[in-house]
């Protein structure tokens, strides 16, 4: 009925419903979602580590990288691909357990991308912080399937990007903080 990549995304999603569908899960998965609410989580993180001087680079890094997740994958890649979210397929009934999205689109899901740019970042930055983010990113990349919020493949773009948008925002700080360096020595001699 669909397209084969669609047709193999639902039968993801149906064996998810199939075999781990339970009351347990349908009350945590809608509260670890929401942890990915606009990216919320990660940004208060990256925020409170602005504040102290031993964590303030690893928070620009990490406000960077939702910084690029927002402009490159949420307002650029979900209006131009497109892709509708499962739950609004036809001949799709599917009893939500959270509201539906105000974002009609699905690719690349947002949450997954904004768990896995501050998780990558934290990775990079702290082994120590980066494990127990990693595994945070992970259930919040999970429960957008248990919800029916996103496609498998929508949840691999927003792993891809994420850690690609992770590393570029370490990348683009410590360029930007290697310059400043450069220039506070040049302008002291």
């Amino acid at each position: 009925m669909f397209d084969p990549i669609t047709n193999f995304d639902l039968s993801i999603l149906e064996a998810i419903q199939r075999t781990m569908k339970c009351a347990f899960l349908d009350k945590v998965m809608p509260m670890i979602t929401a942890l990915g609410n606009a990216g919320i989580f990660w940004i208060i993180i990256a925020v409170v580590m602005l504040f102290f001087k031993k964590t303030r680079k690893t928070g620009l890094m990490m406000g960077c990288a939702l910084v690029l997740g927002l402009l490159f994958g949420n307002l650029t890649l979900k209006p131009l691909i497109a892709r509708i979210r499962p739950y609004d397929l036809p001949g799709i009934n599917i009893d939500l357990l959270v509201e539906k999205s105000s974002e009609i689109y699905s690719f690349p899901s947002g949450h997954t991308l904004a768990s896995f740019e501050g998780a990558t970042v934290l990775m990079i930055r702290d082994k120590r912080l980066g494990i127990p983010a990693l595994v945070v990113a992970a259930l919040i990349a999970f429960s957008r399937l248990y919800l029916y919020f996103h496609y498998p493949t929508d949840i691999v773009g927003g792993i891809i990007l994420g850690v690609l948008f992770g590393i570029l925002g370490c990348l683009i700080v410590n360029k930007g903080f290697a310059f400043y360096e450069k220039k506070k020595v040049n302008t002291s001699l």
